[in-house]
């Protein structure tokens, strides 16, 4: 099911698709995600793989039986590849062979056996179990070693999310995350919708990231119907890209003063972020930029009131420069939470946790959809400690702003030319969004009629939480909300 995408399809075999991966990672690709799809009478696994380098793109498609399906598992080969085998085996029931993790990774407890809810006959209402199937953690046993738990409820508005913490004083020694604790169906809820009522659900399947994922999935039903896009409107998309990236860097760099106790420069950051939304609220009609993207274009109300950013871009540097002008808090930021290259690059990771590591990745110029000219750098730091990913914030919000500028007017000059353009099928597309956290990617596969067939979703925090852990080995725990927030990564666009 190749549709008009440029993506390049390849079949591969039970006992060629290692070699098929290895050779390509080889080359500079990367896994962007692993999708289960169920067909009649049978099941695809579909291997997506991107090279920055060039935006190459390919699909390795293994087939496998309906009936007791079974993968080999390549989680040997590649560290994110076996954790999306995991979600594959919990949502559709395919078996990865010889996984060295075959512990569940976002099935519930009390789900019934035999039930996998991604499947077409999935009950949507089942008879759940008694949960007695206890996560396993692996015990740090010695002298002095006791375990911290914390979560999976927590204060406030956080959603939920379990860290177990073994420590000897107030060193950690390990950490381990237990995350989706929520399941809602995202995926399934797209499946038979036509691709323009799947843009509000996309908006909310992460409400901090509303433009990114909007502007990840239109652009995978582009690619699977050949759909072009006016220069105008990838600028528009490009600008509120930035804007949403500006409002949540902003919110951060407030939130990370606030956790060594600068209260007042929080209070400071929250009041920019205000500003930044009541921008948002007049550009889109939604202060959280809502309703900014469509199938083939995208819609404002009004351009944003570039003078106004820009003086906001310039009070997040002045903020930024008060914060670390404070010895406690640089020594606070300074060598907390390190994340050394060679993690990072293991474990997959995105945006400006890689940034903050030395690790050259950004879509906006490694899979780009607009030029962005010359107001547009990769913001990179080397120490990849809370301090580099306080510093690739602050300046990414001033390069995100200097943008804004550039975008407004390039759209501004450009005569619009909106329309609805029909969708019809079948066909199979991905998009690929540098959102604010890191790469966003969508595949979208199209049905005869047009409609929805199956959407998998893949925010950057899936490639990133496990960075979290790595990062946390000899922090002290009353570091560990400033290295957590320093991460910030998404609980909902995680937990599908």
């Amino acid at each position: 099911m190749t549709g008009r995408s440029r993506t390049q399809v390849l079949d591969v075999t039970r006992e060629d698709v290692a070699a098929a991966l290895t050779s390509r990672l080889g080359a500079g690709f990367r896994p962007a995600m692993v999708a289960g799809v169920e067909d009649d009478g049978s099941f695809r696994v579909v291997y997506v793989l991107v090279r920055p380098a060039d935006d190459a793109r390919v699909e390795l498609v293994l087939r496998t039986s309906g009936v007791r399906p079974t993968i080999p598992s390549l989680a040997a080969v590649s560290y994110p590849v076996g954790r999306f085998e995991r979600e594959i085996r919990d949502l559709y029931g395919i078996t990865p062979e010889g996984h060295p993790l075959p512990h569940r990774l976002i099935r519930h407890g009390h789900w019934p056996q035999g039930w996998y809810p991604m499947l077409r006959d999935a009950d949507p209402t089942p008879r759940f179990d008694p949960d007695v199937g206890s996560f396993p953690f692996l015990e740090v046993e010695g002298e002095g070693v006791y375990e911290i738990p914390v979560g999976p409820v927590h204060a406030g508005l956080i959603e939920p999310g379990h860290f177990r913490f073994s420590v000897v004083g107030e060193t950690i020694l390990r950490m381990k995350a237990r995350l989706w604790f929520v399941h809602r169906g995202v995926e399934k809820l797209f499946e038979g919708r036509p691709p323009a009522a799947g843009i509000e659900l996309a908006e909310r399947i992460s409400g901090d990231t509303a433009v990114g994922h909007a502007l990840a999935f239109a652009m995978a039903v582009e690619d699977a119907a050949g759909i072009a896009v006016t220069e105008r409107d990838r600028c528009v998309r490009a600008l509120l890209l930035e804007l949403e990236r500006l409002h949540n860097h902003v919110a951060d760099i407030g939130a990370l003063a606030n956790d060594v106790g600068f209260g007042l420069a929080n209070a400071h950051g929250q009041r920019l972020r205000e500003t930044l939304l009541r921008i948002n609220k007049a550009t889109t009609g939604h202060r959280l930029l809502r309703g900014g993207i469509t199938i083939g274009g995208a819609r404002l109300v009004a351009l944003p009131d570039v003078d106004a950013v820009a003086g906001v871009a310039r009070e997040v540097a002045e903020l930024a420069d008060l914060v670390l002008a404070g010895s406690t808090v640089r020594d606070r930021f300074t060598g907390t939470a390190v994340l050394g290259a060679n993690a990072a690059l293991g474990v997959g990771a995105l945006g400006y946790v890689a940034r903050a590591s030395g690790i050259d990745v950004d879509a906006r110029r490694d899979h780009p959809f607009v030029d962005l000219g010359e107001h547009f750098a990769v913001v990179l730091e080397q120490d990849g400690d809370v301090l580099a990913r306080f510093l690739v914030r602050v300046r990414e919000a001033a390069v995100s702003a200097a943008l804004v500028r550039d975008l407004a007017a390039r759209a501004n000059r450009s005569i619009a030319t909106p329309y609805a353009p029909a969708v019809d099928g079948p066909g199979a597309g991905l998009g690929l969004v540098e959102g604010w956290r890191g790469t966003i990617a969508h595949r979208v596969e199209l049905g005869a009629d047009g409609t929805l067939r199956r959407v998998k979703v893949v925010d950057p925090s899936f490639f990133n939480w496990p960075a979290l852990p790595l990062a946390l080995a000899d922090t002290i725990v009353p570091d560990f909300p400033l290295a957590n927030k320093s991460f910030n990564q998404s609980y909902a666009g995680n937990d599908l």
